[in-house]
């Protein structure tokens, strides 16, 4: 069975050429911003196994394990080369007695920047900012701009003391929609997300689920605060599907906040503020409706792989394969193993 996530392996495999970036190493102890920062400290939360283990579904997986047993290709340790990486990073100029707070925002452009009016809002919460270059999004996902925007937490995490509950993605437009990903997919790293303009629905090809230790975090302890313009109908919308989803999937630390005649526009110095103070919010979740929620999900999944299981009793193989696919790109990690162990029953069509 072949996964359409499969066409990252060629990026995650290929070696980094270029030239290295032009900048130096972030002065600690300064405080203000800081361009052009280069860091140096690799993170094994970035390393490109676990990225696709976190990223890619089950099935993609295990589609990556097989071609790279049957080649000469191998996934590289690290997607990144930090040494031609540059990041922008913000510094309040007061740390607060339990640690700095840290905000990781992963831009729709090219060029990382601290937006207009965000610094006093910072300084108010607390909260570094950092944000790297060559991050757009006409860049790899898979192998840029996840990996960069946990390389930048992790590096800013060694050099400040920061409360680890206070760690938080964000994003804008498309960025916004990759730091769901990566708030959904490393809620051990991050406990909530700024999407500011961009949200996709979670059990889809845009938003696979991890694996069921950690989309059990995501349920009961990921904060997500959606910001979007009252004029931005298209992005309404596609919130409303978003936050939808995860009251289907059992997340309800969602919170909205509506930018009053904004466009498409990213928030306001008032709208970052307020969903600051949203983020560090932790609100404890209803243990008996989350364990209702969760068994009703288990349920649905169970007698979906059982329906493969009949499928593949009576040889219905082309019929198993579309389901289990189906299976595997709405249930993601929560399928797994039974997912991988199914798929190993449907033998290519040339062998049979």
């Amino acid at each position: 069975m072949k996964s359409p996530s499969w066409r990252r392996l060629s990026a995650l495999a290929a070696m980094s050429i270029g030239v290295g970036a032009q900048g130096a190493e972030l002065v600690v102890g300064a405080t203000g911003i800081q361009h052009d920062v280069i860091f140096t400290q690799y993170s094994p939360m970035s390393r490109s196994s676990e990225v696709t283990l976190r990223l890619l579904s089950p099935l993609a997986n295990a589609e990556v394990a097989r071609i790279l047993a049957n080649s000469a290709a191998h996934l590289r340790e690290q997607a990144i080369d930090l040494s031609m990486e540059s990041f922008d990073v913000y510094v309040p100029p007061m740390s607060p007695p339990g640690g700095y707070g840290l905000l990781v925002f992963i831009s729709p452009s090219q060029k990382s920047y601290l937006p207009a009016g965000w610094a006093s809002v910072l300084n108010k919460h607390g909260v570094i900012f950092v944000s790297a270059s060559k991050s757009g999004n006409d860049e790899n996902i898979l192998d840029r701009r996840v990996p960069l925007a946990l390389l930048g937490a992790f590096n800013i995490m060694q050099l400040f003391p920061i409360a680890k509950d206070r760690v938080y993605t964000g994003g804008f437009s498309g960025g916004s929609r990759v730091a769901m990903r990566v708030a959904l997919g490393y809620p051990d790293v991050f406990h909530g997300a700024l999407l500011n303009a961009g949200s996709d629905r979670l059990g889809t090809e845009q938003l696979i689920l991890p694996p069921a230790d950690l989309f059990k975090q995501f349920q009961s302890s990921t904060r997500l605060v959606y910001v979007t313009g009252s004029q931005d109908n298209w992005i309404i919308q596609s919130d409303i599907a978003s936050r939808e989803s995860t009251y289907e999937w059992c997340a309800s630390g969602t919170i909205t906040d509506t930018m009053i005649r904004a466009g498409h526009e990213i928030a306001d110095p008032a709208s970052l503020d307020r969903a600051l103070s949203a983020l560090a919010a932790r609100v404890a979740p209803d243990e008996a409706k989350l364990a209702a929620c969760r068994e009703h999900l288990e349920k649905a999944m169970s007698e979906e792989l059982r329906r493969v299981k009949e499928l593949l009793d009576r040889d219905r193989f082309h019929e198993a394969s579309k389901l289990l696919t189906k299976i595997d790109t709405k249930f993601g990690g929560l399928a797994a193993p039974e997912s991988v162990n199914l798929a190993g029953r449907i033998s290519p069509p040339a062998a049979r």
